[in-house]
């Protein structure tokens, strides 16, 4: 049965922590739940995201505590208060299939795609078996009591329309680019390992930190 929730209106930076605490939790189970340093490395990402921003620890943990007051993101708490982790709630609070989790998430991280961009784009997060699947997902979240997704409406010389979310405020599309180079499989594995190493190396960095202050 669907809930009934209103949604919540997030902003940019919420958005971004929530979407990554999304694709982490299915494309890097090893590294999930995840610590404020590594998920401010996934939020920074040069590659899978759009636009790429350089956000601080500080804004992720202001980001964090707005998601968590909404039952969006709780904490894993291991052996000391150091190693405070976090993760997403999503689909406890609003149920939703796992097809239809990986279209939010590609929509929260890289702004409106078309069907053919969400298909290809969404290996990593959900095998979709066909176009005909991600059209599914978009029609059922699109006809929830309160939508998680609309179609905008199609620009001039677009062949496909394109799909945003409805949880924080609308990309002005229009000043999008209008070509963009179609993304091919080697591409989708070299991001995915890139997106491994930034992800090591942001445990390995809070791991140096905490022996250099148990040291001094």
């Amino acid at each position: 049965m669907e809930s009934s929730t209103t949604l919540p209106l997030l902003n940019a930076v919420e958005l971004r922590v929530l979407g990554s605490l999304m694709e982490k939790s299915k494309t890097t189970p090893d590294y999930y739940p995840m610590s404020v340093n590594a998920l401010t490395a996934a939020c920074n990402q040069k590659t899978s995201r759009k636009p790429v921003v350089d956000y601080d620890e500080e804004t992720v943990t202001v980001a964090l505590n707005n998601l968590k007051s909404q039952s969006i993101v709780s904490t894993a708490v291991g052996g000391s208060i150091r190693a405070v982790k976090y993760k997403h709630n999503f689909t406890t609070v609003y149920p939703l299939s796992d097809g239809e989790l990986a279209v939010l998430c590609l929509l929260f991280l890289r702004g409106p795609q078309t069907p053919g961009e969400l298909n290809t784009n969404s290996a990593r997060l959900h095998e979709f078996r066909s176009l005909e699947g991600v059209h599914d997902s978009l029609t059922k979240l699109m006809n929830r009591e309160s939508p998680f997704v609309k179609e905008l409406p199609k620009r001039a010389g677009q062949k496909e329309t394109r799909f945003t979310h409805l949880l924080g405020d609308v990309v002005n599309y229009e000043e999008d680019e209008l070509h963009e180079e179609p993304t091919r499989k080697n591409t989708n594995d070299l991001e995915a390992r890139l997106a491994k190493v930034e992800q090591e190396l942001a445990e390995i960095k809070e791991i140096l930190a905490k022996i250099t202050k148990d040291l001094f």
